[in-house]
């Protein structure tokens, strides 16, 4: 398994490179499936997501495809995540995101195709692996209105292969509360471990090998 989990995608050459590497292969010789449905759940201005969505298409690759999980037949979202070199899955809410996959019964599939893929995360992309991603995690991080927002009160993590949870954007202007204050506060109420990154730092899984890929600054609280 292949992951690069970013807060604000492939935003300096450090990770463009760690993803170059994890590929083992040119972009120009590989298929990306780029997911949209986090962002789908945000309202207002979408701009950030036009640039990303743009900066990824310019690295140039064989094919770009842009898959919705919600509303197509299951075998053909799995089909066309398997026809893919790079999953790409895009930011927004992670809540939606993560109702998305179980929802539509995809969590399986998904692992399955993670295990010769390489899956790269934006911010709410990034933040569905963890065991830890419920509605407790919510309470603790201070986010349950996002939750109640979907007409929900409890979250099933919907693939729960670390017991880390991870939360993007830290010190990001667009975020401007997310500096040391509030991840110290986060962190004394956690009784799980959590990865606070910025937007120009990764999380790099290859394997059973987790290491950080950064030109930022990150924190871990185990």
């Amino acid at each position: 398994m292949k992951l690069l989990l970013t807060s604000t995608g492939l935003h300096n050459q450090t990770q463009r490179d760690a993803l170059h590497d994890l590929l083992g292969k040119p972009f120009a010789s590989a298929n990306v499936v780029f997911v949209p449905t986090a962002s789908l759940a945000e309202p207002g201005d979408h701009s950030w997501f036009v640039a990303d969505l743009n900066r990824l298409y310019g690295l140039g690759w064989r094919e770009f495809d842009i898959l919705e999980l919600n509303g197509l037949p299951r075998q053909m979202v799995l089909d066309r995540l398997m026809h893919a070199d790079v999953i790409y899955v895009e930011g927004g809410s992670h809540y939606h995101l993560a109702r998305s996959i179980t929802g539509n019964g995809l969590a399986d599939g998904l692992l399955h195709a993670l295990e010769d893929r390489v899956y790269v995360g934006v911010s709410a992309g990034s933040m569905i692996f963890s065991r830890n991603l419920n509605e407790h995690s919510a309470d603790i991080i201070g986010d349950t209105a996002d939750l109640h927002v979907l007409g929900a009160t409890t979250l099933e993590p919907p693939l729960g292969l670390f017991d880390w949870y991870l939360k993007p954007h830290l010190y990001s202007p667009d975020f401007p509360e997310r500096g040391d204050d509030w991840a110290d506060r986060i962190a004394a109420r956690a009784d799980f471990p959590i990865y606070f990154i910025d937007d120009d730092t990764a999380i790099r899984v290859d394997g059973d090998e987790t290491d950080i890929v950064s030109e930022g600054r990150w924190r871990f609280h185990p």
